[in-house]
């Protein structure tokens, strides 16, 4: 007979053995040290410990690892990019990065037109997961541009001394965010009428930032002007608007007793030369030949007062008295444009005298006559520029009192005003 031996197996686990017991480690990025609890040959029998060594720029969640029973190990131990936080995008700007949120990654701000960086250009991300920068800020620096009208040159209109002038408001331009004040104008508005010279003026803009923008410019406004005109000699003038400037117009009046020759009125024409022709005031040319006391009275009508005196001879004492009265006088009675006429002597032989003209009897007569003065006693008679007798006086009088009345006329008003004008008056 033969014999059968049985023989019973008794599995043990193959851990016990120094087999494989959890996947074997690889790391991706990194270097792994493992070390096994007796020295086997596997490095990934249960129990092995190992060291996960990660290159630069990667991190690894846990820096050991352990093979457990239940053929894990113990955590993950893949080596994985170092990454820092999102930037944030600086406002009014943005920026470029070179790899992303990753470890040395260099990321480059820049602003929108108009803007400049205000803090660092470049960040990098570095090992500690920090940016090596903070996100820099954009700041608005650029002030607006604004660009003003070229120089306004007007020329005024006849008669004025102004020009109107008219321009378009200019417009700031933002290079930001295009958002602007108002413009801010220093100087009179368009429109508006500037007198002669030059007028500086300017606009100013700002932007949200408070940037200022401004441009200038001027605006000159010329009058053209002839030469200019004096009075004439025993004269007046009086010009409108500014006396010399184109369109201006000047009178002249002749004062009493003195006649105008040439023109009345003269205007500032474009040329700039005077229309019409030299004034003068000529002596008045007394006609003593005429046949009528009217025709003698008339020439003097609107130009002198009339001082009629009358007396029955050259030896009267109220006469004699008067006339030397008046001999210091002249002056005033220039003054007032007063004209003595004297009426002497009795009929058919009474004289007439205007200073050294003689009158013939007959006109002489004829006065008499027509201011109805008797001639057997002492009169005066005071005539008024319009031909009105104003005044009788039988006995003589001061020169003061004969002024005083004369400068109560209305018309006097007047010529005083021109008179002290002129810087006219008698030296008492």
């Amino acid at each position: 007979h033969s014999m059968w031996l049985c023989v019973s197996v008794v599995v043990i686990p193959l851990s016990s053995l120094g087999t494989p017991w959890c996947a074997p480690i690889k790391v991706k990025h990194g270097d792994v040290s493992c070390r096994t609890p007796r020295g086997e040959h596997y490095r990934n029998v249960m129990g092995t410990r190992c060291k996960i060594r990660c290159k630069q720029g990667y991190e690894t969640q846990s820096s050991e690892v352990v093979c457990m029973a239940s053929k894990h190990w113990s955590s993950n131990y893949a080596c994985r990019e170092i990454r820092c936080p999102k930037l944030n995008m600086p406002a009014n700007g943005g920026y470029k990065c070179s790899d992303g949120s990753y470890f040395n990654s260099r990321c480059e701000f820049f602003c929108s037109p108009g803007y400049s960086l205000k803090g660092q250009k470049t960040a990098t991300c570095q090992h500690s997961k920090v940016w090596s920068a903070g996100v820099p800020t954009c700041v608005d620096i650029d002030p607006p541009k604004i660009k003003c009208p070229n120089l306004k040159d007007k020329w005024a209109e006849p008669g004025k001394l102004t020009a109107r002038v008219t321009w378009d408001t200019p417009e700031g331009v933002d290079t930001a965010d295009g958002i602007l004040t108002d413009v801010i104008l220093k100087g009179k508005p368009s429109k508006s009428d500037f007198p002669e010279g030059l007028h500086k003026m300017s606009y100013t803009v700002f932007d949200r930032a408070g940037n200022k923008g401004s441009c200038r410019f001027t605006v000159r406004v010329r009058v053209r002007r002839c030469s200019s005109l004096f009075p004439p000699d025993n004269g007046y003038m009086k010009c409108d608007s500014d006396g010399d400037n184109y369109g201006a117009n000047c009178e002249f009046k002749c004062t009493g007793g003195y006649e105008l020759q040439g023109s009345a009125a003269r205007v500032c024409q474009y040329g700039l030369t005077w229309s019409g022709t030299d004034t003068t005031c000529a002596a008045m040319n007394i006609n003593v030949g005429v046949q009528t006391a009217a025709a003698l009275l008339d020439q003097f009508y609107e130009k002198r007062r009339l001082l009629i005196i009358s007396a029955p001879t050259a030896a009267n004492h109220n006469y004699r008295f008067q006339m030397t009265n008046l001999q210091h006088a002249q002056c005033g009675l220039d003054l007032r444009h007063v004209t003595v006429i004297e009426l002497v002597g009795t009929y058919p032989a009474q004289v007439g005298r205007i200073r050294h003209r003689l009158l013939p009897p007959g006109l002489a007569l004829q006065l008499r006559l027509l201011l109805q003065i008797p001639q057997r006693s002492f009169q005066m008679v005071l005539v008024d520029k319009q031909g009105m007798d104003k005044q009788r006086y039988p006995f003589p009088i001061t020169a003061a009192e004969l002024f005083t009345t004369i400068d109560t006329f209305p018309l006097r008003k007047d010529e005083m005003m021109l008179q002290q004008e002129a810087g006219q008056a008698c030296q008492s």
